[in-house]
């Protein structure tokens, strides 16, 4: 088994874990493997052993690996930050996209997704730490953005993301990914429907956030090892 081969086992076992632990039906928490940066070797060998989804933080990036992995039945999340000049890039290659706090960007990727694609199935990033260096809308101006972009045709609303503010103490991290679960039910009040997704937890933190509704943990170091420096 390979090293890669072993990280995820263990990942998914720590996903297992959490579940049990926390009350979660087995199976619930989705896991995406975060590649930025790492080879397509590395990608190769992760799907290799199971891993389908996999996320990447820069457009161009995930671009060209997706192009270059055409061979293997890879399911591609955008999960950075992204420029206007971008969005054509996230549109025609990615699956899903999961940091939106713009209504514009959604309107460029409805407008730049190839005809014949499937929809893109969206998230809204959401600043529960309401730190002024990160991307994300404040959870107060949430429905705004939720009901202009669950009217616009080729972008499907799936649920919300967000990056809190890093913290080494459970309970800490429990109350930042509370804020992102009750920001969903919050809207499922309002009459949104088919929100089914919180994704929120990495490598630190994926115990706090499943504990509290998790359905998809972005995992990086813990299975491909620490961040290499972007490529030019």
């Amino acid at each position: 088994m390979s090293e890669i081969c072993e990280r995820l086992e263990a990942v998914r076992a720590r996903i297992r874990a959490a579940e049990s632990r926390f009350g979660r039906p087995e199976g619930s928490v989705q896991l995406l493997a975060v590649s930025k940066t790492k080879p397509d070797e590395a990608i190769r060998a992760a799907h290799a052993c199971g891993q389908r989804a996999f996320g990447e933080n820069y457009a161009q990036e995930l671009a060209d690996k997706a192009q270059r992995l055409a061979d293997l039945d890879l399911e591609w999340h955008y999960i950075g930050p992204l420029q206007s000049n971008k969005t054509r890039l996230v549109a025609e290659h990615a699956h899903w996209m999961h940091s939106i706090d713009r209504e514009k960007i959604a309107r460029r990727l409805a407008a730049q997704r190839p005809a014949g694609m499937s929809p893109l199935q969206v998230c809204l990033q959401v600043n529960v730490s309401a730190e002024p260096q990160k991307a994300g809308v404040l959870p107060e101006a949430l429905p705004a953005l939720a009901e202009a972009v669950a009217g616009i045709d080729g972008l499907v609303l799936r649920g919300l993301m967000t990056i809190p503010a890093r913290s080494e103490d459970f309970d800490r991290q429990r109350a930042a990914f509370a804020r992102l679960r009750h920001c969903l039910e919050d809207l499922q009040t309002r009459g949104f429907t088919g929100l089914d997704t919180l994704s929120m937890g990495m490598t630190g933190d994926l115990e706090a956030a499943i504990a509290e509704g998790a359905t998809l943990v972005r995992v990086g170091t813990a299975i491909f090892g620490p961040r290499e420096a972007p490529r030019p």
